[in-house]
């Protein structure tokens, strides 16, 4: 198989999808919210939400649109992705393939003043932080959650801020993404952009044109030091 190795200043992750499987929460979290908003599909929902800010699909989905009481169901949300991940069987919050090897690798150099890595999530803090956390992951310091910015994915802020709080210049920086408005916010940041056929079809991540597409993490090696990352990506 065909191997690619390019160096980068450095990595910038998206979370959920890419990272780790939230799904079996998620699931849980909008079957609890169709109980307090009927007439939600949350089929169709699962299927266009991911990726994009909480506050966003519930505006989006739910009508609300009065910001105190958006922040609020937002933040109840994301509890109940973490409180339902292992309700009725389900497999909880865990990591997805490769990741555990590249986190390993690359947690050395996860802080101030030399980071070569970090998250950037459409999750706020509170949720972001538990999920890692029931993974064994610590995050960042340099971590770019919700909160941080005015406009989440597809727009290009998260990337743009992720690259900034890790001192490098986006044009230099990988973005690893599953998701369509995540790979979206990478191109617009002017990243170079890797997709993971994780959560999305490989014909929808096409349609985003990113640099690199393969099926997860595991498809993927990087060698971290000082001056960046050393990146190598075999493709089927």
């Amino acid at each position: 198989m065909p191997t690619t190795t390019v160096h980068f200043d450095a990595i910038l992750f998206d979370m959920d999808g890419t990272l780790i499987d939230s799904t079996a929460g998620v699931v849980g979290a909008w079957e609890l919210f169709a109980q307090t908003y009927p007439g939600l599909d949350v089929h169709d929902i699962l299927s266009s939400s991911h990726g994009v800010r909480t506050v966003d699909n519930l505006r989006k989905h739910c009508g609300i649109d009065d910001p105190e009481e958006l922040e609020r169901e937002a933040e109840r949300f994301e509890q109940a992705i973490v409180t339902t991940s292992k309700e009725g069987g389900r497999q909880g919050i865990v990591l997805l393939p490769g990741a555990r090897d590249i986190l390993s690798e690359l947690a050395p150099y996860s802080r101030l003043p030399n980071p070569r890595w970090t998250v950037c999530t459409s999750a706020t803090r509170v949720y972001a932080t538990a999920a890692l956390g029931t993974t064994g992951v610590e995050p960042p310091e340099t971590m770019v959650y919700a909160e941080d910015v005015a406009k989440g994915k597809p727009f290009p802020d998260p990337y743009l801020l992720g690259a900034k709080r890790v001192g490098a210049t986006p044009e230099n920086c990988l973005v690893v993404e599953d998701a369509p408005a995540g790979v979206r916010s990478g191109v617009a940041a002017g990243c170079k952009t890797l997709a993971l056929v994780t959560t999305h079809s490989r014909e929808q991540l096409e349609a985003c044109n990113p640099d690199y597409i393969v099926p997860n993490l595991a498809s993927v090696t990087m060698k971290a030091d000082d001056t960046g990352v050393l990146v190598t990506i075999t493709t089927p």
